[in-house]
């Protein structure tokens, strides 16, 4: 698809989106995406780009959803939380620190794919400011430095941070930031190597490094 076309599909979805035919909006949407990110397997659309009940609840409410509908996505979304099975909500924070900054192994479309087996993280740093050493740090999400400082690292802070982590909109219904374990993306270890990375007070995020 050229630019000058992929620019008129953009220009017609917004005339459309303003208008009583968001139907077809919708369906324009849809088929812009398919061709830009042809080469996605039938597991990558249903994966990644394939909307859940969840993500469709917020986009037919503009992430502003009513309060009914706010209570629906928390108690469909707490139910998919799933602990480690060793119990461990805390792991190790030097593997949390580096998952932190990894922020490669899903990229997809034609432009600069990741091959397969590439390293995947919680490109944490790229919505917050987290270790005070790390400059290159967003401003989407809260500064989580000092998070375990500033909160403790008790047993009910653990499992508060572990199932935010793992499933934002267990919380926040429509939050923007990713459900990394409800969509498999990091494992419950890895998620445990987070929670320590955010509450150990030997941690760069907490020890000022």
């Amino acid at each position: 698809m050229s630019v000058r076309r992929r620019l008129s599909g953009l220009v017609a979805l917004t005339m459309l989106a303003s208008s009583s035919m968001a139907g077809a909006a919708g369906s324009l949407t849809e088929a812009i995406v398919r061709e830009a990110f042809a080469t996605a397997t039938p597991e990558e659309w249903r994966d990644r780009l394939a909307q859940d009940d969840a993500q469709a609840l917020c986009s037919q409410h503009r992430n502003q959803p009513p309060p009914e509908v706010a209570a629906q996505i928390l108690e469909s979304q707490r139910a998919t939380v799933r602990l480690p099975e060793d119990g461990r909500l805390m792991g190790d924070w030097r593997a949390g620190e580096k998952l932190a900054g990894i922020g490669t192994g899903g990229h997809i479309g034609r432009i600069q794919p990741d091959p397969p087996g590439r390293a995947k993280g919680g490109n944490c740093y790229a919505c917050h400011v987290m270790a005070p050493g790390e400059v290159a740090a967003g401003n989407i999400g809260p500064t989580l430095t000092g998070y375990g400082r500033l909160r403790g690292n008790t047993p009910e802070m653990q499992r508060y941070t572990y199932e935010k982590i793992h499933n934002a909109q267990a919380f926040f219904p429509c939050s923007h930031m990713p459900r990394f374990g409800h969509n498999g993306w990091l494992s419950p270890k890895e998620i445990a190597d987070l929670v320590a990375f955010l509450l150990d007070p030997e941690s760069s995020v907490n020890a000022g490094r």
